[in-house]
């Protein structure tokens, strides 16, 4: 049987041209990645989006556009599954009510997920600042996307 694991991400720049980054620690491995997680049986991916939005940041988004899908083959870092990846450009309806931290993996010890938030500026976003190969990848195309819409 082959799993397939549809994830869904969103792509959120502020006024001050900075990106939305999430840090996580999961089954013990740390990752730097973009807000959004697992589509559910039964939901749409830009319903799924905006569910992941709701559950992480506690704020609503619209959807603007479509940045990347995955078109390589990923194994998921946790299990069996083949990860294909959507990523969508994002804004938000209000102003976002999760904590922003000032670092990477500054987590709440009160809270029982591992979750922080962070921004990114732009111009100093590389692969490198997330974990994931589709990620990455996903950065590479943000700048593209972006590159074209100043010209």
């Amino acid at each position: 049987m082959f799993l397939f694991n549809v994830r869904v991400y969103g792509l959120l720049i502020n006024e001050q041209d900075e990106i939305l980054l999430s840090d996580e620690e999961h089954q013990s491995v740390r990752f730097s990645k973009f807000p959004g997680g697992g589509l559910e049986y039964g939901e749409g991916l830009l319903e799924a989006l905006k569910r992941e939005f709701m559950e992480e940041c506690d704020t609503p988004v619209e959807v603007l556009e479509h940045i990347y899908t995955t078109d390589f083959f990923e194994k998921s870092s946790f299990n069996e599954s083949q990860i294909l990846s959507i990523y969508y450009l994002v804004k938000p309806l209000e102003p976002l009510k999760c904590r922003i931290s000032p670092g990477a993996f500054d987590f709440d010890n009160s809270c029982q997920v591992k979750q922080s938030f962070r921004w990114v500026r732009l111009e100093d976003l590389s692969p490198n600042d997330v974990t994931f190969l589709t990620d990455k990848i996903a950065i590479e195309k943000l700048q593209q996307f972006w590159h074209k819409r100043e010209v």
